[in-house]
Order: structure tokens, then sequence, then C-alpha cells
């Protein structure tokens, strides 16, 4: 069920009567690419700060108290062009999640006071992911990826800018960004559509009248200025990510890159792993990945090795990628990937909240919501002729990489990648 709600707030209601929980979530078209560069982490921030209590649940601990006593689980996560709040509780005490939800989002405190214990809470979550090669190198790929771009910056931002940030920033930053014709809840599980909405309803009179804007975020631009970004860092291992453009996620060739990743890096049966692991022994994990935005996209192969061996690895790595982009896959390899991709999406759409959240993110990114069998469809449909024409595509944007471990100069990764 699709309902519009009062101010353009759109609800999702997915029944699945044989469960016991109902998930829920909030989610607004907002995130850290409409930051400016003195903003940037601001929407991380102001999702731990919800967090910190609101008017019917003033303290951390009695929002805590409130979902955890009934059982359930409440988290949050920012991404760069949505943030969403939710939880997943016992079918009978929905109501609960509601109540708790919408008084965090809709009726924040922001006090100066917790902002400041908060403000080192999140440097301390920037300097552990920072002192994590694994993690960071993921941080340095966007910003090789995206340079001096906002899809480029950390979405949590950076210790100088999260110590700028005051209780008036918090509210300004929601009271503009934060739109009702800009929120998507969803809900999925052991529900009544019919009670649902109405508890919703019920929740959107506690948000204050306040006329946020609609900003419109600087297009993806073109990659430019170096093509390798090293950290030099003693080590073991040396952890490594490379990649190229790849479609939005409204470009109807997603469905083609989706089992184009397949067959590159996903899983023990792919390409990479069965090259790079299984047969040479150079990597314990290596696998590809992709990242969308509305208007671009990356594909992107991540791998964890000695260091002596990186720029055999890559070369290894890149190989696999020209193969794809010069031979059409196999037919027997093809529809193995297709009954891969379809086989997990219907194993991970099983529980309510992946439910809830697969659906709610199409409605408020795309404004069209696929059914699983929907994109079954278009998974199928994927020919060996397509995928070769995309992984050549990608190829012809220019391989980008970005490297921690024991190096200082990128011309032998510069080499490695152009040749």
């Amino acid at each position: 069920m699709r309902t519009v709600l009062d101010g353009g707030v759109r609800l999702l209601a997915a029944p699945m009567r044989e469960r016991a929980s109902v998930s829920i979530a909030f989610m607004f078209g907002t995130g850290s690419r409409v930051e400016s560069a003195g903003e940037c982490g601001l929407a991380h921030f102001i999702e731990h700060m919800v967090f910190k209590g609101g008017e019917t649940y003033p303290t951390a601990r009695q929002i805590s108290e409130a979902v955890e006593g009934v059982g359930g689980v409440l988290n949050a996560s920012t991404d760069r062009e949505a943030t969403i709040f939710w939880a997943k509780v016992p079918a009978e005490r929905i109501d609960v999640a509601v109540s708790v939800l919408s008084d965090m989002l809709f009726r924040p405190r922001f006090l100066p006071d917790d902002v400041e214990r908060e403000r080192q809470v999140v440097i301390e979550e920037l300097r552990m992911y920072e002192d994590s090669p694994q993690d960071h190198v993921h941080t340095l790929f966007d910003a090789v990826m995206w340079p001096d771009h906002p899809l480029g910056w950390d979405v949590a931002g950076t210790e100088a800018t999260v110590q700028s940030f005051s209780a008036d920033d918090c509210r300004r930053h929601l009271q503009r960004h934060y739109r009702r014709d800009d929120l998507v809840v969803s809900a999925a599980g052991a529900l009544d559509s019919a009670a649902i909405a109405e508890l919703v309803s019920a929740s959107l009179q506690r948000w204050p009248d306040h006329a946020g804007e609609s900003v419109e975020p600087l297009p993806a631009s073109a990659p430019s200025g170096a093509a390798v970004s090293i950290l030099d860092r003693r080590a073991s291992q040396a952890n490594i990510v490379l990649g190229a453009r790849a479609p939005s996620y409204r470009d109807e060739r997603r469905f083609v890159a989706d089992i184009l990743n397949v067959v590159l890096g996903e899983g023990m049966s792919s390409r990479l792993f069965l090259e790079l692991r299984e047969e040479r022994g150079l990597a314990y994990d290596v696998h590809s990945f992709l990242t969308r935005v509305a208007d671009s996209g990356t594909l992107a192969i991540s791998l964890g090795c000695e260091p002596k061996r990186a720029l055999v690895a890559i070369r290894a790595a890149v190989a696999e990628l020209k193969r794809l982009a010069t031979e059409p896959v196999p037919h027997a390899e093809l529809e193995r990937a297709k009954e891969y991709a379809r086989g997990r999406l219907s194993v991970q759409l099983e529980s309510t909240s992946a439910l809830c959240n697969h659906l709610g993110q199409q409605e408020l990114l795309t404004g069209e919501i696929l059914l699983a069998s929907d994109i079954a469809e278009r998974l199928v449909a994927v020919d060996p002729e397509s995928v070769r024409a995309l992984a050549a595509e990608i190829l012809s944007g220019g391989l980008r990489a970005a490297v921690v471990g024991p190096f200082r100069k990128p011309e032998p990764f510069l080499e490695v990648l152009s040749a």
C-alpha cells in the first residue's frame, strides 16, 4: 500500500502476515551531498544528536529503554543522498516505534551540553575508521573518484568540521533540509495498513511547521587530478581499492551492472575470487562492489595483499575487468550469475527490515517501486553483449585507485592501471 499523507509525506506499508515483527523506517531524501565544505559531516552529526533526546523521551537512556524495553532495536544511517532512522519491534508494539522515532525527529532538543559530549564521540568514530586501513582506503578512494566534490568527502566529516558544529547549526540544518515532501515512511511485517497510516498521521501533527527548501546538489563532476592516492603506512598488508565510473541508480543499465559485478567479484565463484585467491594465492579478501548516486556511480575492486605483491595483484584484477570488456561472458557463466543475483535478492528480502528498506529507498530515491519479480525480469533479460559493452564503457572512463601501505610513489600503480 502506498499513501500520501499530510504535507506530501509518502507512506509505504507491506504486510508480511507470517512474521511476528514490524520494521519501520523514516527516510529523508537528504544527506552529505548537499553539505558545503564547512558543513561536511553535519547530517551525520544530526543523526547522532537526535538520539540524545526529544520532548517525550528527553534523554538517550529513555529513548533506548522505550524500544529495548519491548524487545526492539533502533538505529540510523547517513549516506550521501539519504538519512534513515529505523526500528524493529514486536508487531503489537509498533506504536512505541512510531512514538520514539517521531519524537526524535520532529521534537529533538539539541542541547548544547549534549552537542559537546557527542562531538567527542563522533571524533572518536572518525579516528577509529582512520586507524583501520581496510576502512580508510575506501574514504581515500571516494576522494580520488570525486575530487573536490561533496561525493568525495567523508560522510562523517572531519575533526575540524565536527569541532565547529553547534546546537543552532543542527537546528537550522534540520529545518532547512528535512522536509515533509521529502520524507518516506516505510513499514513491513505483521502490520495493519490502516492502523499504520493512522499512527503515522497522528505523529506528523507534532512536526513543527517550518519552510524547508529543495536544494539541488552539485552535479557529479568528471574525474580529474591524480588518479592514484597513496597513504604511506608501515603495514604487513597493502589495502587497495581501484575502479571507475559506472551507471547511476536511475540508469536502466544498472541491472547489467549488477550482473557484471556478480561475474567479476561477488561471491566465492566470481572471477576475481577464483583467479586471485584460489588459483594464484594473491589475496585473502578480494571482491568487487557497486556504489550509486542519482547521476553516477562506481564499479570498484577491493583487495588486501602482501605489499610486495601489490602490483601483481592489481595487474591480475585489471586483467579480469579487461577480459569482461573484450570477451562476452559464456552462456553457462552468465546464467549462474543471473540465478545468483535473483536468489540473493529473494533471500535478502525475507526479513521485515530488509523489505522495509528495499521498498522505502526505491520510493525515496527513484520514485518508482520495483517488486522482486520486476527486478528478476530485468536481470534475466541481461545478455552477454550488454555486459561486455558496459565493461568496455566503464574501462574507457579510466581506472583510479587508492592504496594504503608501505609505498611512496604513485608511478608504478599508475603504470599498471593504464597498461
